[in-house]
């Protein structure tokens, strides 16, 4: 008998961009990226502080995305619905309080869940361009109209998401004067340079971890450095540092990356075939 889901490629399926570049283990620089770009939408930010213990419970929290976005990349279609229901249940009970007018809103607002898509989306596919994962334009829109499918996973009509460049660069120019860095990121900024591990794991963080955050920080476009006031390095030196750190960590064989757990794209091609395997040569198919 075959396992339940056997055969079933999913909603984005082995066909898409999102397959391929999804597997690009520069996808966790692009995680820290949105994180700090996320954090620069006050409503959207506090909304996520009010209601967690970020400092305790950040590394849960990016685990738990990565493992939502694995989840809805390569699981079944029936995974990726539970997935999202989850998510827009969790949504729909969630409340955060403006502390200067003292307005309450809902976590689930349009209007933020747009801008934490479009933030998390936008970073995956400009760090993975710009380290070296190479698409064109075309493939490019392309990725981006995919992703309206987890925007609507998440509770968003998907026609009123960005579906190319354009629109995903006049969102942002939409959106830029609601912009700040608050309290809620400054906590996020220093959270994600020294967040808090075992004293034994410290010198370890300073070497690996600062590295990635700083990388992360520096992929950010300039009105997010400008809004942080922190300064990074020229966009041409950036680049090269994400291409010199992509060409390392893609050095690493694909089959021991994936072993990291959940190992969403090995039971992906267990359920499918080993034709299923994502690999950027296949994104010009």
């Amino acid at each position: 008998m075959d396992a339940p889901g056997a055969g079933d490629p999913g909603l984005f399926t082995p066909d898409s961009v999102t397959w391929q570049l999804h597997g690009d283990p520069m996808m966790w620089v692009a995680g820290v990226r949105a994180l700090y770009l996320q954090a620069l939408h006050p409503r959207a930010v506090r909304g996520v502080m009010q209601n967690s213990d970020f400092r305790q419970d950040a590394w849960g929290r990016l685990l738990r995305t990565a493992n939502f976005v694995g989840t809805t990349t390569y699981g079944t279609t029936a995974a990726a619905e539970r997935a999202g229901a989850r998510v827009r249940k969790i949504h729909g009970m969630l409340s955060a309080t403006d502390p200067d007018t003292g307005e309450t809103y809902g976590v689930g607002e349009p209007e933020l869940l747009l801008w934490v898509h479009c933030a998390e989306i936008d970073s995956y596919l400009q760090v993975a361009r710009r380290s070296g994962f190479h698409l064109t334009d075309e493939q490019a829109d392309r990725y981006l109209a995919e992703h309206r499918v987890s925007a609507r996973l998440v509770g968003l009509d998907p026609d009123a998401v960005p579906a190319n460049q354009a629109e995903m660069a006049a969102y942002f120019e939409k959106v830029g004067p609601e912009l700040a860095a608050g309290p809620e990121a400054r906590a996020v900024d220093d959270f994600l340079l020294r967040p808090p591990i075992h004293p034994l794991l410290v010198p370890a963080r300073e070497v690996l971890w600062r590295r990635v955050a700083h990388l992360a920080y520096a992929a950010l476009p300039p009105y997010a450095h400008e809004l942080y006031g922190r300064p990074a390095p020229e966009p041409a030196t950036v680049t090269r540092q994400l291409r010199r750190t992509g060409t390392l960590l893609r050095a690493v064989p694909a089959r021991l990356r994936w072993q990291l757990p959940p190992k969403h794209i090995l039971r992906a091609m267990s359920r499918l075939g080993p034709g299923s395997r994502p690999a950027p040569y296949k994104v010009g198919r």
